[in-house]
């Protein structure tokens, strides 16, 4: 299946920094509860099964790449406001997309 520019564009990508990583146990696969600030956009919440590679510790402060114009998804007992993009090798092991470079929260990704 094709995916026009005007599909992309749909997408809205945009950069933010993680202010809070929390334990998920209520989850049903190992995952963490994220706030992240997304400037202007406000700070939103997402689940992320990302705890094989990143410790709650290492989380605070980085930046990620989210897509923030899905409709809020129920996980639990926790509202999921964003997701967070990741690359998904062989042993469902995440890694973040990140900005090579300090960005701006709330910048879009193009």
């Amino acid at each position: 299946m094709s995916l026009s520019w005007e599909d992309f564009e749909k997408v809205d990508m945009r950069v933010g920094t993680i202010v809070e990583a929390l334990a998920f146990a209520e989850a049903r696969k190992p995952a963490y509860k994220l706030h992240i600030d997304f400037g202007p956009l406000g700070i939103k919440k997402t689940s992320a099964q990302i705890t094989k590679r990143y410790l709650l510790e290492d989380l605070l402060g980085k930046q990620v790449i989210a897509v923030i114009n899905f409709p809020p998804k129920q996980i639990g007992n926790f509202m999921s406001e964003c997701l967070v993009l990741g690359i998904v090798g062989d042993d469902n092991d995440v890694i973040l997309l990140q900005p090579s470079d300090s960005a701006v929260n709330g910048d879009r990704v193009l």
